[in-house]
């Protein structure tokens, strides 16, 4: 438990820092003076960025599944828990923060034409939600310690035989998302 809070610290400190950042750098530089109409260079890098994730999902779907790396990372994984703190808060930061979702977060906030508190306040929301199964977990094992731990050991193996999948389907659908806006963009400017 107490490893996993330390680990959700550092996922959740590392995001909030990264749209505290982009707040007061990128601000509302996205934001199209038109209601509903993306600027263009906001739809080519949708367009641009879906592309990039469609070729590393088919890059990624390419590559033969490696049970030794999905061994290795497990095991590397098992050993956080009984690191030091510093070595959890920044496993949290580096593995569990929201990833790609990083970029496209920020770029559809800023196109909102948010003030920097109301950029702050709407990644705080993104940063708590993209948590959310972290968090879950963490309320789940002080609520119900025993019933908890079943459960995430067999969620562990069935997201162990199904990782490749689910990132897939994920990453899929944020390409089309990203296509789609990019599409819709170009097609109203």
């Amino acid at each position: 438990m107490r490893a996993g809070l330390w680990f959700y610290l550092g996922a959740f400190g590392v995001t909030l820092v990264i749209g505290i950042v982009a707040a007061f750098v990128l601000g509302n530089s996205a934001a199209s003076p038109k209601p509903n109409t993306p600027k263009t260079w906001v739809a080519i890098i949708d367009v641009v960025a879906s592309a990039v994730v469609l070729f590393f999902v088919v890059r990624f779907l390419r590559r033969p599944r490696d049970p030794k790396r999905v061994t290795s990372m497990i095991d590397q994984m098992s050993k956080v828990a009984s690191s030091p703190v510093t070595a959890i808060i920044a496993a949290g930061a580096t593995l569990a923060n929201p990833g790609a979702f990083i970029p496209v977060a920020l770029k559809d906030i800023s196109e909102t034409n948010p003030s920097a508190a109301q950029y702050i306040a709407e990644w705080v929301g993104f940063t708590l939600v993209s948590l959310l199964p972290l968090s879950a977990a963490l309320v789940a094992l002080a609520i119900a310690r025993e019933p908890t731990q079943r459960l995430l050991t067999r969620a562990r193996g069935w997201l162990e035989r199904n990782a490749r999948t689910i990132a897939a389907v994920v990453r899929l659908l944020l390409a089309a998302v990203l296509l789609r806006n990019g599409i819709a963009g170009l097609s109203s400017s």
